[in-house]
């Protein structure tokens, strides 16, 4: 079995050939029942100038694959050879969508060509210029993943902050959606009317959500790669439906220092502009049958990386670090936190007021994880962000909230 690539405006293509003594017409005929193009419209040459023909009057120079009857092996193509293949009309390409232009028409140079491959290469860059996490919010979402789950399964969660005009996130809040965590895998059973109230509280705190963080089990080898194929299309997915240039993607996990000890460690990037695009286009490849390296991503289709035609791309082609800095926001994090372990009930409500008896009420309650208990007894639309936003400017809580608040804490 001889397997030649064939090049056209498309993009670049597979055919398979039994017998390597072919000749011109039988290739023909095997791009036809492979890849849909009629045998009498094709015009194959072993030029790649073919692609530059802009009318019918160019093409008359590309005589070396003209008669039918020359065998492919004397214009040496062999096992992996490139064929360039020019036709007329249209026709529907497998795979991510394709929008040929017409070979007599426009002026296409070959980098144009080239381009409907698709190539990746390293964006230095983030958009984003630094991260900063809320101290105390970091440190209750490592702490859990340390301490109760001794990150053995991967764990979660949705950021929450401010982006300045300069593009620093500053991440306040994490929200940690219903979830199932493996050592491998990690799965967001999300709930959208929850998610409702997480924006509204965030809207009344003059927040957005900016960004995703996650954790990295022990038990995954990851000596040679920052994240897995399945770590990178969850990434990109979720950064793709933020709709936000500057979104952040945070990794914790477990690294061991130069005492040998376990140190946990956060790391943040932004997935690059081609892996947005690439995701959005559909090229990458969900559901692959054999297995490969976690430090890869299969595409659909073969695309250009460093020079090279391939369909696996070494993920951190797709990764662009960013900065991270560490600051001490509005929120306090010592309320206990949703969709953990152990649920949360009015009881906790009681106990974290009791505790907090000689500050203002309104610092009382300027909690997120607090905030996101009392907007099931809220209405969604309006209480909730006047709520959140009395703790945004640290004003006086209007007494009917107050009493609101009060008699859920001790009804429980």
């Amino acid at each position: 079995m001889m397997m030649i690539r064939i090049r056209s405006r498309d993009g670049l293509e597979r055919v398979s050939i039994d017998n390597p003594l072919a000749t011109v017409a039988q290739l023909k005929s095997a791009i036809e029942s492979q890849l849909r193009v009629p045998a009498h419209a094709q015009i194959l040459s072993t030029n790649q100038n073919l692609l530059l023909a802009k009318n019918p009057n160019d093409l008359t120079q590309f005589t070396d694959m003209s008669d039918p009857k020359t065998m492919i092996s004397s214009l040496k193509i062999t096992h992996g050879s490139i064929v360039y293949l020019a036709y007329e009309g249209e026709r529907s390409v497998a795979g991510p969508a394709f929008h040929p232009a017409g070979s007599f028409g426009r002026k296409m140079t070959m980098d144009d060509l080239i381009a409907k491959q698709m190539r990746v290469t390293r964006q230095e860059d983030p958009h984003c210029e630094m991260v900063s996490f809320d101290r105390d919010a970091a440190n209750a979402f490592q702490h859990y993943v340390n301490e109760s789950l001794a990150f053995g399964v991967k764990r979660g969660g949705f950021m929450y902050g401010t982006v300045s005009e300069e593009g620093k996130v500053e991440v306040d809040f994490i929200y940690e959606p219903p979830q199932q965590g493996t050592d491998e895998n990690l799965i967001l059973l999300r709930d959208p009317d929850e998610e409702k109230l997480v924006e509204a509280i965030a809207l009344g705190l003059g927040m957005r959500k900016v960004g995703f963080i996650f954790t990295q089990t022990v038990s995954q080898d990851k000596k040679d790669y920052r994240m897995s194929n399945a770590e990178v299309l969850q990434a990109v997915e979720l950064q793709a439906e933020g709709d936000l240039k500057e979104w952040v993607t945070a990794v914790v996990k477990l690294e061991v220092n130069e005492d040998g000890r376990a140190d946990v460690h956060f790391e943040a990037f932004q997935m690059s502009d081609m892996c947005v695009r690439l995701f959005k286009e559909g090229w990458f490849e969900r559901d692959v049958q054999e297995e490969i390296e976690p430090k890869l991503s299969r595409m659909k289709k073969e695309v250009v990386v460093g020079g090279k035609d391939t369909r696996d791309v070494d993920n951190d082609f797709f990764l662009v670090l960013v900065k991270i800095f560490d600051h001490q926001g509005p929120l306090s994090s010592t309320f206990p936190i949703e969709n953990r372990n152990t649920p949360v009930t009015t009881r906790a409500l009681k106990n974290h007021l009791d505790r907090a008896k000689g500050f203002p009420f309104v610092k009382r309650i300027s909690d997120f994880h607090l905030l996101l208990l009392l907007a099931r007894f809220l209405d969604v639309n309006a209480d909730v962000p006047a709520l959140a936003g009395c703790v945004q400017s640290q004003a006086t809580v209007p007494e009917g909230y107050q009493l609101l608040i009060e008699s859920l804490a001790s009804a429980s």
